[in-house]
């Protein structure tokens, strides 16, 4: 979230904001950053670009373990979409698909795994970027903007005939369905990594020993679950928008 530290009506706005506790709040220059999404998204992204490169820095034709699982991710990833968008496209949407899944799978396991309680803020506890809304929003939009990039780069103008298609009555509804995709995207990731970690949490601090085992794993399940979800979807969305209006 990033709001105005003056709060005149005329200066204040929000993206996106569900407060639910304290939150820590870093101040630069006017606007008020949320320290543990940043924190923690930081955390994971570094988490992911050392991987990349340790598992990258020396490929052989005969791969080791690292590189194997590197192979295994990216052959699992060219699939979701290769299968959504096409066989003769899927190669330029690659990298942003790719990124989505795991800095969405690296965030909700962050959650699930690490016990960021142990670390004490001046407010509010670190968490997984994604059961923050602001976040979730955020990389819906980014979805938004690729495949109406995607559309427009191929189709130019034409692009738009779609929203009269098969008849100029349903204007209304096809444009209705571009504000509801990442709404559905967003509330649907973000209801799931915060519910789970609510249920990790109340389970805790019941039975301490046992119980919340199986319960995180049955989270770790769900969260990648969620972050193939997420993943496809867009790249779905996507392959739609790189077809022809004549091709619906």
């Amino acid at each position: 979230m990033f709001q105005q530290n003056n709060f005149h009506p005329l200066y204040f706005f929000v993206l996106s904001a569900v407060e639910v506790g304290k939150h820590l709040y870093w101040t630069i220059g006017n606007y008020s950053i949320h320290g543990q999404v940043f924190i923690v998204s930081w955390i994971v992204i570094s988490t992911l670009l050392v991987v990349a490169f340790l598992g990258t820095r020396n490929l052989e034709r005969i791969p080791g373990k690292l590189q194997n699982f590197m192979e295994f991710i990216m052959e699992f990833l060219q699939d979701i979409a290769k299968n959504q968008i096409g066989e003769h496209e899927y190669r330029i949407w690659l990298p942003y698909i790719s990124t989505i899944f795991l800095f969405i799978l690296g965030s909700n396991w962050a959650g699930a795994l690490i016990p960021w309680k142990l670390i004490n803020l001046p407010e509010g506890e670190l968490a997984a970027p994604t059961n923050d809304i602001n976040t979730t929003v955020a990389l819906s939009l980014l979805t938004s903007l690729a495949y109406f990039y995607a559309g427009i780069s191929k189709n130019g103008l034409s692009y738009f005939l779609r929203y009269v298609e098969p008849t100029p009555v349903l204007l209304p509804i096809n444009i209705l369905e571009d504000f509801t995709k990442p709404l559905s995207l967003s509330f649907r990731l973000f209801g799931n990594i915060l519910a789970d970690e609510l249920v990790v949490s109340v389970f805790t601090l019941l039975v301490p020993i046992l119980i919340p085992l199986p319960v995180m794993i049955l989270g770790l399940f769900a969260s990648s679950i969620q972050a193939l979800i997420f993943s496809t979807l867009s790249a779905a969305y996507i392959g739609e928008a790189l077809e022809g209006h004549g091709d619906h």
